[in-house]
């Protein structure tokens, strides 16, 4: 593993998202905030005094399915900086001017990208379904987490997500030239996966395994389409010689 060419480029980028106050503060505090935030609505509207609500369940799989959508941001602007950002700084072009290929060269970056999101996505979810086990077990007489619609939203859909955006990202960032607009666009990558969440909500898409499962199938051709699509895209000729 450590002599992985993919595995090397993705060390070096990590070390420096580390340097990145502000992308590790955003990495890890949104997910905590979004926690909190989700066991605020347990609380109040799921696990009243009252009792819980007949509709209970789709409260739950909603807020914990929105850990998903969250896993197709916030890898966007590590992915973006991988490319954009680099170039700008320029200490893209010497990683250009080796003789990895574009593959390796891309596949680093999005291991990058993808392991700082996706593990505070994960440490987020943690909490928030620990939380929630301890504010809704007297009532439910059982634990509601884990089961297996959160198992496969958690360690099935939502790294797929994460995947989708930093591929779309890299994609993006190799036709642009700045960090703000491949974020902004890199930003729109949630939709698709909003747009579930919306038909779950209004009755149309059920949170069932099954479904979950033929959704990240579907991502998953999706995702393996563009990351070919991606190299098929990055042309490190006219990235070292035009891209100014």
């Amino acid at each position: 593993m450590s002599n992985w060419k993919p595995w090397k480029i993705a060390r070096k980028e990590l070390k420096v998202i580390r340097r990145k106050k502000s992308i590790m503060y955003y990495i890890i505090i949104l997910p905590l905030l979004l926690s909190f935030f989700f066991t605020l609505v347990v609380q109040n509207d799921i696990a009243p005094s009252s009792g819980i609500p007949s509709n209970y369940q789709l409260g739950l799989e909603s807020l914990t399915y929105f850990f998903v959508v969250f896993s197709a941001i916030m890898p966007g602007s590590i992915a973006a900086y991988s490319i954009v950002g680099e170039k700008v700084e320029k200490s893209l072009e010497p990683l250009l001017a080796t003789p990895l290929t574009d593959g390796e060269i891309l596949l680093g970056k999005s291991i990058a990208a993808f392991i700082p999101p996706i593990l505070a996505v994960w440490a987020g979810a943690t909490i928030f379904m620990a939380t929630t086990d301890y504010l809704t077990h007297d009532l439910l007489s059982y634990y509601y987490f884990p089961n297996w619609n959160s198992g496969v939203m958690l360690f099935i859909l939502a790294p797929l997500a994460a995947i989708f955006s930093i591929e779309l990202t890299v994609i993006v960032s190799s036709r642009v030239s700045d960090v703000r607009g491949a974020n902004q666009i890199g930003g729109l990558m949630f939709i698709p996966f909003m747009v579930v969440f919306v038909a779950a909500v209004e009755g149309i898409f059920a949170f069932s395994t099954v479904n979950l499962l033929i959704f990240s199938g579907i991502v998953l051709i999706i995702d393996v389409s563009l990351f070919f699509l991606s190299k098929s895209i990055f042309n490190r000729e006219e990235i070292l010689t035009k891209w100014k």
